[in-house]
């Protein structure tokens, strides 16, 4: 998963230097503007409850410390495990608007000889738009937080995130730190990570690959650093060491050629004083197609290809996670990666890699907790992108791997299972809270479709919408006055739009579908009465084409030319002969009277040149449209778009919705992300935004949500918000 998951680009401001201390959640600024409350509701926020439904990138068993562990992802922050509880609890949500980048993980280090401290190197995007990377270190396990910023940028959500840990508590020293970097070589930090330079002597220079070191390991009072920018030649260098922190070296007769041309994990033996090492051809997860395993005896650096099943040419794959039984001597477990012709497995040995069994041959799968994952037998069962992959050191049948989408878990090395709770890593794209009817959410979401949520505390037992099966959702509208008629489009394997009659428990498929609808499915409305259609297409590159329009469910399509490409269509709730649309590129706000066959300008001249201004219509009333323009604020009509007024209470708006009107109020409550004061936050309006109040809190900020919110017209106060990796909030006053 995640191959289409890229976090918004509101470029993180420039980062300070490297010894600049920050600690967080930090205390922020409340100068309040004219028109804002001061007083702050106590709201309870949680997850609703899918499970898991991102890439887990790394799991980490504490060595010296039973039942503590921790998890990494591409997108969605750190989270650490609570073995009474047996769920996971998030530790970076307190990471606020600014600070999106740093939701993706490179890495995380443990000190074994210090069991609370903890330390994460985040940075999801190395790209010259994204900010830099920094670096937390907590000495309460991640309850709290002291931040340094890096001078670098660091890739949690780049090609090669699956790889081992960039960064490593050195064994000799608790006080000191490696860590490992795409682009700018090796870093290394004598001061706990509170200031980092370039570690002197390391002798592999930065490469345009964005590869760098893909993993540090602990041997002893030894380092090793795997290099994945080698071009695999005989001559190439992927592994190198340091026995006293200072001169580094390149480990002899490593293996070189195709197969090992990427180290990708490392874990040492210390029973037997091997270091296991899982190579590709590629850094993975995507692109694979060729590996190996080889194990080092590093007291003779005598190297053995232990390699449990060759990859062929109609069975191509790398290999990716490694670990080894701390209990038991020669015993080792390792993942295959992008293996889709057979699909991957774990294959384990407890004879040093002379033998290898596959634990995909015997296990037994229950998915009951996250229905989602329940996909049938024509999909792999075991996974796909396992990099990630621990064994407990306390328990020897006690293993666990990540996935592109959960993480699986065995006590006895056969039956599995989700070990996920607590752990949302959903890109949410779309919200609707239905006026009535058993579920009060269903949800349009990146990479797995769309959901009916009949329950917020539990995963929808019916899983992943189906008929069609979606990756990413892309639209989801419900008509005002026939709540029971909704439809979705996204990337289906089977048609890219479908419909249901029984407020989205069951769908069906689109009769027929636009021939443009195939390859760019984008936003879709229905009319207030279900009986007209709009479809709007965008390519994910960002191409814009024409909208269609269908009056008979989907059968037929007919092109409207005068509706602004790419835009999105948005129903009025009152009137099922209005529709209305605004043109980003010329800032125009353009409306239908005849039920979508036409469209004509109206209001012009607002803000332009930003795909992601959103405009949405408040519900039970004809002609009442708020437009959200990010930075440039927010905007209000009462005439269906003839004429808009600029709200004065907020100075920035980035996504609207509405829910249940507050006692008394004869307006519904409004909801915003948005900014009234210095910072982006979440806001609640009881008087049509004549004042607002900020609901959320320092330690619930969750990077980027500037996607999609909308409030419960049943339950006054409840707000649903949807993140970019940390999956449906919702909040409730307490």
């Amino acid at each position: 998963m995640h191959a289409s998951r890229l976090s918004r680009r509101a470029v993180l401001a420039g980062t300070a230097a490297a010894a600049a201390l920050t600690t967080v959640p930090p205390l922020q600024g409340r100068a309040h503007a004219a028109g804002v409350t001061a007083a702050t509701p106590s709201y309870r926020w949680r997850n609703a409850v899918i499970g898991g439904t991102g890439f887990i990138t790394g799991v980490l068993f504490h060595p010296a410390v039973r039942g503590l562990a921790y998890a990494r992802t591409d997108i969605g922050g750190a989270y650490r495990w609570d073995e009474r509880a047996a769920r996971w609890t998030p530790l970076t949500d307190h990471l606020g608007w600014d600070d999106w980048n740093l939701l993706g993980v490179e890495s995380l280090a443990v000190d074994p000889a210090h069991p609370d401290r903890l330390y994460l190197a985040l940075g999801t995007y190395a790209q010259a738009w994204a900010g830099n990377g920094a670096v937390l270190r907590s000495e309460d396990r991640g309850a709290t937080w002291t931040r340094t910023d890096l001078t670098v940028k660091l890739g949690g959500n780049e090609d090669g995130r699956g790889a081992g840990e960039r960064l490593l508590v050195d064994p000799r020293d608790s006080g000191t730190l490696w860590l490992g970097t795409r682009h700018d070589g090796l870093l290394k930090s004598s001061d706990r990570g509170a200031t980092w330079a370039v570690a002197s002597g390391f002798p592999a220079t930065a490469s345009a690959s964005g590869q760098g070191v893909t993993f540090l390991a602990a041997v002893g009072r030894a380092v090793y650093a795997g290099w994945g920018d080698g071009d695999g030649t005989a001559t190439a260098v992927n592994l190198y060491r340091t026995t006293d922190g200072t001169t580094w070296e390149p480990v002899p007769g490593q293996p070189t050629g195709t197969s090992a041309k990427v180290p990708i994990r490392a874990a040492h033996d210390r029973h037997t004083r091997e270091l296991y090492v899982t190579y590709a051809d590629a850094p993975g997860p995507n692109g694979q197609s060729a590996g190996s395993v080889h194990k080092l005896a590093t007291a003779t650096d005598r190297w053995t290809d232990v390699t449990p099943v060759q990859p062929g040419a109609s069975d191509t794959f790398g290999y990716g996670g490694v670990d080894v039984d701390a209990r038991r001597a020669g015993t080792v477990v390792v993942s295959t990666n992008n293996r889709w012709a057979d699909g991957d497995t774990v294959f384990r040995s407890t004879d040093g890699g002379r033998t290898w069994a596959s634990l995909k041959d015997v296990a037994v799968f229950d998915v009951s907790e996250t229905p989602f994952l329940d996909w049938g037998e024509d999909r792999p069962k075991f996974g796909w992108w396992i990099q990630a992959l621990a064994l407990d050191p306390y328990d020897s049948k006690h293993l666990v791997y990540g996935t592109g989408a959960t993480l699986y878990g065995t006590r006895d090395l056969r039956r599995w299972a989700p070990r996920i709770r607590g752990l949302e890593e959903t890109a949410v794209r779309r919200l609707i809270s239905p006026p009535a009817g058993e579920a009060h959410l269903i949800s349009g979401l990146g990479d797995i479709g769309v959901m009916y949520h009949e329950r917020l505390t539990a995963s929808p037992s019916r899983g992943m919408a189906t008929n069609p099966v979606f990756g990413s959702a892309t639209g989801l509208a419900q008509a005002a006055a026939k709540p029971a008629y909704v439809v979705r489009a996204g990337w289906g394997d089977h048609g890219n739009g479908a419909y249901s009659h029984d407020g989205g428990r069951t769908w069906a498929p689109f009769t027929a579908q636009p021939d443009i609808a195939k390859n760019a499915p984008g936003p879709i409305a229905t009319s207030a009465d279900g009986g007209t259609l709009l479809w709007s297409f965008v390519h994910w590159d960002g191409t814009k084409y024409a909208a269609h329009r269908s009056t008979d469910n989907g059968a037929t399509w007919s092109e409207v030319s005068s509706f602004p490409k790419g835009a999105t269509p948005v129903a009025d709730p009152a009137d099922p002969t209005l529709f209305y649309a605004y043109d980003t590129d010329t800032g125009t706000l353009h409306a239908s009277t005849d039920s979508g066959r036409s469209f004509t300008a109206r209001a012009g001249g607002l803000p332009s040149g930003d795909d992601q201004f959103q405009l949405a219509a408040a519900p039970g009333r004809s002609g009442d449209l708020w437009l959200s323009v990010k930075w440039n604020g927010l905007y209000r009509s009462t005439d269906g778009g003839v004429t808009f007024a600029k709200v004065a209470s907020c100075w920035a708006s980035y996504t609207l919705g509405f829910g249940k009107a507050a006692d008394g109020a004869d307006y519904p409550a409004v909801y915003q992300v948005g900014s009234t004061e210095t910072i982006t936050a979440v806001y609640r309006s009881d008087d049509a935004a004549g004042t607002w109040v900020r609901i959320n809190d320092d330690a619930h900020q969750w990077g980027w949500i500037g996607e999609v919110i909308t409030g419960d017209p049943r339950v006054y106060g409840r707000v649903y918000l949807g993140t970019n990796g940390r999956g449906i909030q919702y909040g409730e006053p307490v």
